[in-house]
């Protein structure tokens, strides 16, 4: 049977069916709601295709009732469907385009074959329920066999009545299910078929269902090609429909441009209303615009203002009238504005006369909601990053773990390899102090003996201290006490006659290769007198002891398994101690509270409620929001862990500050006064000079306002003063005294100069009366403030020598005008003026020293002591633009980080030219300093003679003011420069330009201080490239990091090791770090330069404790 193709073009109200003829019904329309209208598209697929034949099929089927159904006689033509008429035929799909050549118009219907017939065979077909329409494509929704519809056994009746004539024709039908088959026995009469008939029909029937059987595969195929030409006609109404759509899009685009050509508009967009998340066409016509001579057209374009996802396309020229161009833009659904321009993919652009283009997007969208979305956006991808840092931490953290654990094990082996050397050297050695008995002391029974052996040690007690003894016990172990003491037995007295002989059963361990033991009066813990052989105890070989190398390999093991468990309880105690302090920062994090202000502390809305803040995921901090107003400058704010207060975190009374920018209030600036005795470079002794120049400096540079007073020396290096000129006179204390003003180093500087011959020594300090001379100029500085009208807020003060102004401006001058002042008070060294510093720390609103470490080294001390709670240290700078590689007058070349090899080995052959030692590559240690005590001169005189043992060179600068130890360096200096004259220089003087030179030309810069408060000097070894090589004590500890052992604390201020330290004060203590450089210097050269690179890079200017100095100040003020 040929397979025919259906096409249902409107709803179905039918489902599939079998072809068991009991199962079909059909009903002619009546107009009832309960039919639905069916268009078929019919093709026989017998070598001929025919065109469109529309029918109208009312059907219903039952399938609950299984059996076979009477057929009354048909219904009466006025009653009945027009569809049941039979049709006359029509010819096949060629005849059909015959009638059309020859101009035939009966266009609508389909010619339809018969099954038997062949092209040009004319079978008439009575049709059912068909009327012509014409074809219509069916929704995917309507497809055959959807529904079933019911149809009444009356009505079935009523059609078999009006069909008598068809009851045994066998032609081919369209059934309910679209496909087609034998109409054949189907209108089976119920009631009125005699019996002989029903057996007819039964075995009728039963032959039809083999029939049905034998056909079943044929059906299968049959249902494929009919699902196939649905998916055929289906696929040509999607491309029809595509192609409807297609041409009204180009009507509307025709339209448009012609509308716009006319206008003379450059631009239209189709669709005409964009929204977002859609493809959308721009065109520009070309010859309205800049672009009109260009062959090359494209658009250049983002969303949202510029903000979103840019894009760039070349545009195609069209087929429409007018020189239009145009390409396809995708909306992103975030866009609520689209913004563009267009150019020639070289220079010359269209851009809406400097305006841009720019189309609406209508959407959800607007600025605002865009605004939300960008934040969002980044909360997102913060929260990925955050996300991804934290699974790469801990990656890394786990492969770091992992190749810990490695490095462990292999450490632990080897250790335990050294470890087990060591014990069989030892009792190798002790084998051979060993005996099988000693002749009238000690042997053993029997005499040949092994491992968990029982035997009777033998002891001779009149041969030993413990004659007199009333009991004698054996104290023991084995290979040299390896398990401590494991052998404890009481010795009872033998039956020998030939002295005073003792014995006790010992058993002998399993692992013994040495016993040992000494004699005692009592058991462990109570023996008061001993017998342990002249100190050397006694010991046994073990005779039949297991071999040698069998014992070390297990002793090897056991040591390696000790030392493993070992490591497990350390690593176990650390992580129960990490754990602890992960829950303390976790309950912490969840009770911190901020409590905030503006403009430390003065703003007009005053301290803002305390704000809890909240963790932040794949964090270990805590965060608030914090509104900023327009007038703030700066937001200040603490930490506490209760509304009502509890612990504070205030950073030790310093507060947290953050600046805020783009305020309509400035800070105003503050004005600081320094009163000093030192001043480099004119006035300069030691490190305070410098300290008051760059500090001053740096505070001037944050756009607040310096003054400094100085007394007029006669030595000042005048030249370095610039503008010098006569400021005013006044009187105080019985005497005259001129005012000075000058700039140094851009500084503004006032001299006072009393008449009285104080500061006409030639000197700074070394005077019989230098208490007295500077106890008067403080207190003439602070009349000059008072008679000159000045108001500072902050009053700065340094060291012994002008620690007197804190109880002069206390005691005479807060209540007379000076009343806005705080006083400020920095100890750079309490090795001097203890009294004077004790009296103005308890005077002074805030104190400092020069670096956090040494704060805690002096806090003991009794003048500090009382006052920690206003005392801070506080790292000194270095000033870079003295100290600066790249622009020393000194040195011979210039050079930075980058090309620190070339300068520095310049600089060295310079150095060693300029002092006469061999121009040679050898390791150079610089030493630059004043030759005191404190300076550790035990120790540099060590570390010159250890250089010169290594192969190095040594160049020493310095000079004591003590004539004794001048005396012994100059000896020094004569015995070296025979000795080793061209490796050794001492340099007994004060040179600035040689100073450079050493800094620059140097490999390491020693600093081996007793105690050091700041120190400069490895500051400035860092900033020219020199390793440092320093004691581990005040600033030295704080600036210089050592590359083997302080990699984890210099994490922890984000910087890198940087030098070499030693923690004793001794010759040993400087070996180990003077020899660890060395070695690099011959062994790791690349490193080596690599570190000085590091080091250069580092920031050890004042700009870091100028601000800590600022918070200070505002302490003070608070």
């Amino acid at each position: 049977m040929a397979a025919a193709g259906l096409q249902l073009q409107s709803s179905v109200s039918c489902r599939a069916v079998s072809q068991e003829s009991s199962l079909f019904k059909f009903k002619p329309s009546t107009g009832s709601s309960a039919f639905v209208k069916t268009t078929q598209f019919i093709t026989w697929h017998n070598g001929y295709s025919t065109r469109g034949f529309s029918h109208r099929i009312y059907a219903t089927s039952d399938f609950s009732r299984r059996r076979q159904r009477g057929v009354s006689t048909p219904r009466t033509k006025d009653t009945g469907s027009k569809g049941f008429t039979p049709k006359t035929p029509v010819g096949t799909g060629i005849q059909k385009r015959d009638q059309k050549k020859n101009g035939d118009k009966e266009g609508s219907g389909t010619p339809v074959s018969d099954e038997y017939g062949g092209p040009t065979k004319k079978t008439a077909a009575p049709t059912i329920g068909v009327e012509k329409k014409p074809a219509v494509e069916l929704s995917r929704d309507n497809q055959i066999g959807e529904q079933n519809v019911d149809i009444t056994e009356k009505e079935s009746e009523n059609i078999q009545r009006t069909n008598k004539g068809l009851i045994s024709t066998k032609s081919s039908q369209v059934v309910g299910n679209g496909s087609v088959g034998r109409i054949d026995d189907v209108f089976q009469k119920k009631e009125t078929t005699p019996k002989s008939d029903i057996k007819n029909v039964t075995e009728k029937s039963t032959s039809k269902r083999k029939h049905l059987n034998l056909n079943k595969s044929n059906d299968s195929v049959r249902d494929e090609s009919i699902k196939a030409d649905i998916k055929a006609s289906e696929d040509a109404s999607l491309k029809l429909k595509k192609e409807v759509e297609e041409n009204l899009r180009k009507q509307e685009i025709e339209r448009l441009a012609d509308e716009n050509f006319l206008r003379q508009k450059k631009i239209f967009v189709y669709p005409q209303v964009v929204k977002p998340d859609q493809d959308i066409e721009v065109f520009l016509n070309r010859s309205l615009s800049t672009l009109k001579n260009e062959p090359d057209v494209l658009i250049m374009g983002a969303f949202n203002d510029w903000r979103w996802k840019s894009f760039t396309f070349r545009l195609n020229k069209t087929h429409l009238k007018g020189d239009w161009w145009s390409c396809q833009v995708h909306v992103p659904k975030e866009a609520f504005k689209i913004d563009f321009v267009f150019f020639n993919g070289q220079n010359i652009y269209e851009n809406n006369d400097q305006k841009d283009f720019c189309i609406a997007v209508e959407g959800l969208m607007d600025a605002l909601a865009f605004e939300d979305f960008l934040l969002e956006e980044k909360r997102r991808e913060q929260e990925k990053l955050a996300k991804e840092k934290a699974e790469q931490e801990r990656q890394e953290e786990e492969w770091r773990r992992i190749e810990a654990e490695h490095a462990a094990i292999e450490a632990d082996r080897a250790q335990a390899r050294v470890e087990t050397e060591r014990k069989r050297e030892m009792l190798q050695e002790l084998k051979k102090m060993a005996a099988r008995s000693v002749d009238n002391v000690w042997y053993i029974e029997p005499s040949e003996f092994k491992g968990e052996d029982l035997v009777r040690l033998y002891y001779n007690k009149q041969s030993s201290s413990l004659a007199h003894a009333k009991e004698l016990w054996i104290h023991g172990g084995y290979n040299n006490w390896k398990d401590g003491l494991s052998i404890v037995a009481r010795l009872v007295s033998s039956e020998r006659t030939d002295g005073d002989w003792w014995y006790a059963k010992v058993s002998v361990p399993d692992q013994a290769l040495v016993l040992d033991w000494v004699f005692a009066d009592g058991p462990p813990g109570k023996a008061i007198v001993y017998d342990n052989n002249s100190r050397q105890d006694f010991h046994a070989i073990v005779p039949k002891s297991i071999p040698d190398e069998l014992y070390w390999v297990e002793e090897e093991h056991q040591t390696f398994r000790k030392l493993q468990e070992e490591r497990r309880l350390k690593e176990e105690a650390a992580r129960a101690k990490a754990e602890k302090t992960a829950r303390m920062k976790a309950e912490t994090k969840e009770r911190t509270l901020k409590r905030c202000s503006f403009n430390h502390w003065t703003h007009r809305m005053g301290i803002l409620p305390p704000q809890k803040m909240v963790p932040v995921e794949y964090s270990t901090h805590v965060k608030a929001t914090v509104k900023v107003p327009l007038d703030a400058y700066t937001m200040d704010f603490v930490f506490s862990e209760r509304e009502d207060g509890g612990t504070f975190d205030n950073k030790n009374g310093m507060d947290y500050h953050i600046p805020v920018f783009g305020g309509v209030v400035k800070e105003p600036p503050m004005h600081i006064v320094h009163i000093a005795v030192e001043m480099a470079p004119i006035a300069k002794v030691g490190g305070l000079g410098d300290v008051v120049t760059s500090l001053s400096r740096a505070v001037q540079d944050l756009n607040h306002n310096v003054d400094i007073i100085l007394p007029k020396y006669d030595c000042l290096k005048f030249s370095d003063v610039k503008d010098l000129g006569y400021n005013r006179s006044y009187h105080w204390g019985g005497t005259e005294i001129k005012v000075w003003f000058g700039k140094v180093e851009g500084l503004s500087v006032y001299f006072l100069e009393p008449q009285n011959g104080f500061f006409s020594k030639g000197c700074v300090y070394g005077c019989n009366n230098d208490k007295e001379r500077f106890a008067f100029f403080c207190h003439a500085a602070l009349e000059f403030l008072l008679q000159g009208g000045f108001h500072p807020d902050i009053i700065h003060c340094h060291d012994w020598s002008s620690a007197p102004v804190a109880w002069l401006f206390k005691d005479h001058y807060v209540h007379y005008g000076l009343s806005k002042a705080r006083i400020v008070f920095t100890i750079h060294n309490l090795e001097f003026g203890t009294h004077h510093i004790g009296k103005a720390m308890t005077y002074a609103d805030k104190a400092t020293t020069v670096s956090h470490t040494y704060s805690k080294e002096v806090a003991g001390d009794p003048a500090i002591a009382p006052h920690l709670h206003k005392f801070y240290g506080i790292l000194n700078g270095i000033d870079q633009d003295i100290w600066d590689p790249f622009n020393d007058k000194f040195i011979p070349v210039s050079y930075t980080s980058e090309n620190l090899v070339e300068g520095k080995r310049a600089a060295k052959e310079t150095l060693q030219q300029k002092v006469g030692l061999r121009k040679s590559d050898l390791p150079l240690v610089g030493i630059i300093t004043r030759l005191t005590h404190q300076k550790g001169i035990h120790l540099i005189k060590h570390a010159i003679w250890r250089t010169l043992d290594r192969g190095g060179q040594v160049v020493l600068l310095g000079s004591a003011p003590d004539p004794r130890i001048q005396n012994d360096f100059v000896n020094l200096a004569n015995e070296l420069h025979s000795s080793h004259a061209d490796r050794a220089r001492l340099c007994l003087t004060y040179d600035e330009p040689l100073s450079h030179l050493i800094y620059a030309g140097a490999d390491f810069i020693l600093v081996p201080s007793i105690f050091e408060p700041c120190g400069l000097t490895q500051l400035v070894a860092l900033r020219y490239g020199s390793i440092p090589v320093v004691r581990k004590t005040g600033g030295l500890y704080d600036t210089v990091f050592d590359v083997d052992h302080d990699k984890e604390r210099a994490q922890a201020l984000d910087l890198e090791p940087n030098g070499f330290s030693f923690d004793g004060a001794d010759s040993a203590g400087v070996d180990y770090a003077l020899n660890r450089a060395i070695s690099a210097y011959y062994d790791g050269r690349e490193w080596l330069n690599s570190l000085c690179k590091t080091v250069m890079e580092q920031d050890w200017s004042w700009n870091r404790p100028a601000l800590d100095y600022m918070e200070l100040y505002r302490a003070a003020r608070k």
